[in-house]
């Protein structure tokens, strides 16, 4: 039995089905989806469709709707809660790599969007369409994991060791390039968006922390999704370069005044933009407009990476309490061609409204005034 608020290394071990990844092809991976037993009851329904007016992809899951949740309103959790992470009631461990203390590893969703076809027709290796004809059964299948920032229940971005947090980049980094890179045809192309990088399938990183944001499970991690359909956020940041012939991330780098910058890491820049549709909803944004994907950073960009990830978790913990408010924020990664490669936190400051629905955003702050708090809590923060 693991020792309370972390998952102890023999628990682990029994787990761990590769240590490395890249020890595994993609086909060997998509297997193991296949033969995880405790996946079955709650695979999705392999089927998506496409709001017509903005071409937003929706996907069936209705056994998502039976995963466990240990978030407590309004206090927040902690590890003397019975965590199914920590007792290692979890799925087969695919990565694993040591931490100061502890682990970080990669293991499969038990509660998937996406799951893996016994037999994956060609139809289904032809890229998504945005434009919503009706009810046409398509496909959507990929995979699910679960990259837990650390085995210890308590650590994560806002409280690890620098050091530490490039580690959790680094096998982050390395799941997307396997994926996307490795010499396999169970997705389709990337082509036409970039036929240059010779990708194929699609992956989404993302965070979610906090119970009204769609966060289950406290102790700390990221999702990714690899899937045969492109997020719609993908497809807007290409269609942005085709406008304009330039990544979002140059534009926004360029354009942003610097008042609303937050923090300056050299190789990345943390700002509030300016048209900020939450209070302190933040941007991280890779100033090296050329790479797409985490898996083509260097040692001092993912340093960078990093160190906003840790600054802008942390700004969003010390003052979503200040104002009133459940922790509470998702993390979004654009990755791929015409992004450039950028990342939202997006703290849950504020209510959608039917005005919101309707495509007018109204932001009850303004972003030179969150500019102002946010530089001046992390200034405070440093000295401590």
């Amino acid at each position: 039995m693991s020792e309370v608020g972390r998952l102890d290394a023999d628990t682990l071990n029994a787990l761990v089905q590769a240590a490395d990844l890249q020890a595994l092809t993609v086909a060997q991976i998509f297997d193991l989806f296949r033969e995880e037993k405790a996946l079955h009851p709650y695979l999705p329904d392999a089927t998506y469709e496409v709001d017509p007016r903005d071409g937003a992809l929706v996907t069936f899951s209705s056994a998502r709707a039976r995963r466990p949740h240990d978030y407590v309103v309004p206090e927040e959790p902690t590890g003397e809660q019975d965590c199914p992470i920590c007792q290692g009631q979890t799925t087969g461990v695919i990565d694993v790599a040591p931490l100061s203390e502890g682990h970080t590893f990669i293991n499969k969703n038990l509660f998937p969007i996406l799951r893996v076809l016994e037999k994956i027709e060609p139809e289904a290796l032809e890229q998504a369409r945005h434009d919503g004809a009706p009810m046409m059964k398509r496909a959507t299948y990929g995979l699910h994991f679960l990259q837990w920032t650390s085995s210890l229940h308590d650590c994560d971005w806002h409280n690890m060791t620098q050091a530490d947090r490039v580690v959790v980049l680094e096998r982050l980094a390395a799941l997307e390039c396997k994926l996307l890179f490795d010499d396999h045809q169970l997705m389709p192309p990337a082509e036409p968006w970039d036929p240059q990088t010779k990708a194929r399938g699609y992956v989404s990183i993302i965070k979610n922390y906090g119970a009204p944001v769609g966060g289950s499970l406290a102790h700390g991690h990221q999702q990714i999704a690899y899937s045969n359909i492109m997020p719609r956020r993908i497809h807007n940041n290409w269609s942005f370069f085709e406008r304009r012939r330039e990544t979002f991330a140059g534009f926004i780098e360029r354009e942003n005044p610097d008042e609303l910058t937050v923090a300056d890491y050299g190789q990345a820049l943390l700002l509030v933009p300016y048209f900020m549709r939450r209070p302190y909803n933040m941007m991280l944004v890779l100033r090296d407009v050329r790479k797409q994907h985490l898996c083509q950073l260097d040692e001092e960009e993912l340093a960078a990476v990093a160190a906003g990830w840790h600054d802008a978790i942390r700004l969003i913990r010390g003052i979503m309490p200040r104002i009133g408010k459940p922790i509470a924020y998702n993390v979004i990664t654009h990755n791929g061609p015409g992004a450039g490669l950028y990342f939202e936190f997006l703290p849950y400051t504020q209510e959608t409204g039917g005005f919101e629905h309707l495509g007018l955003w109204v932001c009850q702050h303004n972003p030179v005034a969150a500019a102002g708090v946010l530089r001046s809590r992390l200034e405070a923060l440093n000295q401590d």
